[in-house]
C-alpha cells in the first residue's frame, strides 16, 4: 500500500514543482496569517481559524494533478479570484487505499469570503479548528511518511483523526529549491478519543 502512495506522490511531486512556477506570481501578492510552525518532524496540536477556499475536486490517482491545477488556476483567473495564501491539497479518506482510483482529493487556494465562485470551482469553508500540525521537509512524494508518523503520534497521545488531511505547500517557487528543502505544512483534524 505504501508503494502505491509513493508512486502517486512521485507524479504529484513533479507536477507540483511545475505548477508552483506558474502560480508564484499569484501567491506573491497574497497574504496569509502565519503562526510559528513547529520544527520539521515535530507534531503539535493547534487551534486554527476556519477559512474560505475555492477548489477543484477530483476522484482517482494523482495522475490528473497537472490538469487539475491548470484548470483551477485558469478558472480562478477568468473569475477574478485571487489567492489569499499558499496552494492547498485536501485528501479525503485513507491515502493508502489499495485502489488509488477511489481516492477523493481537491486542490485549491484560500480566498476572500466575498469572492464569487462559479463552476467548475467550488467555494468551501475549512471548519476543522483542532488540528495536529507538522512540517514535512523534503520531496512532496515523501509527505506520506510524515502523515504516518503524525497518525502514530495521535494514537499514542489519545487523539483520533476526524477530518480530511490538508497539505499547505509553503514554498512559492519550489523549482528554485532542492527537493530536500521543500516544506509542506500538514494538518490532520483531530479530537481526544
Amino acid at each position: 500500500m505504501k508503494n502505491r502512495r509513493e508512486k502517486n506522490s512521485m507524479f504529484f511531486s513533479i507536477s507540483l514543482t511545475v505548477i508552483f512556477s506558474l502560480v508564484s506570481t499569484f501567491t506573491a501578492t497574497s497574504e496569509s496569517v502565519r503562526q510559528q510552525l513547529p520544527p520539521p518532524g515535530r507534531v503539535e496540536i493547534r487551534t486554527v481559524e476556519p477559512f474560505v477556499y475555492c477548489s477543484l475536486s477530483r476522484s482517482g490517482s494523482f495522475s490528473e494533478i497537472m490538469e487539475a491545477a491548470g484548470e483551477l488556476i485558469q478558472n480562478m483567473h477568468l473569475q477574478n479570484i485571487f489567492p489569499m495564501g499558499p496552494m492547498i491539497g485536501i485528501f479525503h479518506g485513507d491515502p493508502n487505499l489499495s485502489d488509488p482510483e477511489k481516492m477523493q482529493w481537491e486542490l485549491g487556494f484560500p480566498i476572500s469570503e466575498q469572492a464569487q465562485v462559479l463552476a467548475p470551482l467550488e467555494k468551501k469553508v475549512w471548519t476543522f479548528t483542532t488540528v495536529a500540525v507538522s512540517v514535512h521537509q523534503g520531496p512532496y512524494d515523501q509527505t506520506g511518511e510524515t502523515i504516518l508518523k503524525m497518525q502514530e503520534w495521535l494514537e499514542e497521545n489519545g487523539y483520533v483523526q476526524n477530518g480530511p488531511i490538508l497539505e499547505r505547500y509553503l514554498d512559492p517557487e519550489p523549482s528554485r529549491l532542492s527537493s530536500s528543502s521543500l516544506r509542506t505544512e500538514i494538518w490532520i483534524p483531530c479530537r481526544k478519543s
